[in-house]
């Protein structure tokens, strides 16, 4: 028996004890080596069989801890009123009630599970303390001057080094600093479009996005949307033939709402149907650096050989909303954006940029991101389980590979509306499924942010929801 059958073996008895319950969600697994007694095979192929466990997200590898049980989905959620992008192209309505959502994330005395924004307690502060120290000491001149579009030179070539791991062949010269991801997707829209002009979207999709639809004047088509492979290239293309679609906005890894990560192959094929039918495609990648296992996906960027894609990010979910520090690779618009830029706001906050590209070019950011991922992970895992133990029976929750908001489909006859005005009360605020849709669609749908202060008792926490 070769050794590969071996670990195969070891893997798929393993697997059967998890499936039969003598470890569940949670449990800590006996430690390898009374593991490799009790399977009589070597320390090697004991540690392969468990890393192909891992791989295959049943279980999970905790620094100095061992190996536990992940949470295992029971099916992939099934949207509530899924669109049809053959009913055409509409008015984005009912954003002002996200005003709402948000400000409540400015209340200390309501827990946010509604605003997707990570705890400051996550946040690598001391390290960017000491990097805002050194350019208030060191770079006086500069931070009291304008910094013109494209923005500072220093930070741009450390987002190209970063833009590389994602796949992603640019220079300096290629990227536009923006204040934050929402300034970068508003300014990629009004680049390649017009008031009137329709916008293929999602469904649903981060409001965000349909706020800088609906701020423009522009309508929004929705797309089929797959809670786990994203955007489907099938039901683009008949859009594409249908209606006059003059851009594309999607977010491909770990999207807001949904989570989903689209494969290598359907980045590719969306990437193309978009630059054959000359349609441009705006990407929102702010949580790609997020991925809990493996290397960091690359961004549908990476397929692009014609300036199509205007790949927009910031640092807001990973180094912190409150810096506003983001950006955009416009391709082929570049110039337009940022003249665009120059037009809307002249410069961006040279404090900020500065301190970022500090703390970027001094390392430590790698080694942050390993912990906040493993964080966020644990989290969403820890925010699914009690959603399924607490919310009504039927409840699907789908099961993010990155970020940390999930997004939850409760049984019929409820109304996330409803009960985002009973959170309220109880001191909490969800994100309910309407504002997600530019229809209002996804009335018993919501989403939920995981990326919650350690001290948050999250048994407790949504237990109080129903």
């Amino acid at each position: 028996m070769t050794g590969e059958k071996l670990y195969q073996q070891v893997a798929a008895l393993l697997e059967q004890q998890i499936e039969q319950g003598t470890y569940v969600a949670g449990d800590r697994l006996p430690g390898l080596r009374q593991l490799r007694q009790h399977f009589g095979v070597s320390m090697a192929t004991m540690v392969t069989a468990c890393e192909v466990l891992e791989q295959r997200g049943i279980l999970e590898a905790r620094p100095r801890s061992g190996f536990y049980v992940c949470s295992q989905p029971d099916s992939t959620p099934l949207l509530e009123e899924p669109c049809n992008e053959l009913d055409g192209p509409s008015l984005v309505t009912g954003q002002e009630r996200v005003l709402e959502l948000v400000q409540s994330h400015n209340d200390p005395s309501i827990l946010s599970l509604g605003a997707a924004a990570p705890p400051a307690e996550c946040l690598p502060v001391a390290a960017l303390d000491r990097s805002f120290a050194r350019v208030r000491r060191t770079r006086r001149d500069s931070v009291s001057a304008y910094d013109f579009p494209p923005g500072n030179l220093e930070l741009r070539t450390q987002i190209a080094k970063r833009m590389g791991y994602a796949g992603c062949t640019v220079g300096p010269d290629d990227i536009v600093l923006t204040q934050g991801c929402q300034d970068a997707l508003t300014l990629s829209l009004r680049a390649v479009g017009s008031p009137g002009d329709v916008v293929a979207i999602e469904s649903p999709t981060f409001y965000g996005i349909l706020q800088a639809i609906e701020s423009l004047g522009m309508r929004a088509l929705e797309i089929t949307t797959d809670p786990a492979e994203g955007m489907s290239p099938q039901a683009l293309e008949r859009a594409l033939v249908t209606w006059p679609v003059r851009a594309c906005v999607m977010m491909p890894s770990f999207g807001n709402p949904l989570g989903h990560l689209a494969s290598d192959a359907r980045k590719e094929a969306l990437v193309n149907l978009l630059a054959d039918h000359e349609v441009p495609l705006i990407e929102d990648d702010v949580y790609g650096e997020l991925c809990f296992k493996g290397p960091r996906p690359w961004a549908a960027k990476a397929w692009d050989t014609r300036g199509n894609v205007l790949y927009c990010s910031s640092f807001s979910k990973t180094l912190g909303a409150g810096l506003r520090v983001g950006w955009v690779a416009p391709g082929r618009y570049r110039e337009r954006v940022t003249y665009l830029k120059y037009a809307t706001s002249q410069a961006t906050a040279p404090m900020e940029t500065l301190a970022v590209a500090d703390y970027l070019e001094r390392g430590g950011y790698e080694r942050y991101l390993g912990q906040a991922r493993r964080y966020y992970q644990r989290q969403v895992r820890r925010v699914t389980d009690a959603v399924l133990r607490h919310f009504p029976r039927g409840t699907q929750v789908t099961r993010p590979r990155g970020g940390f908001v999930i997004w939850v489909v409760l049984p019929e006859g409820h109304d996330s509306l409803e009960l985002q005005r009973q959170a309220l009360d109880a001191g909490m605020s969800i994100a309910p499924g309407p504002y997600f849709s530019p229809s209002g669609r996804y009335r018993r749908c919501l989403r939920l942010n995981c990326a919650l202060p350690r001290s948050v008792d999250v048994e407790t926490t949504l237990s109080r929801l129903f």
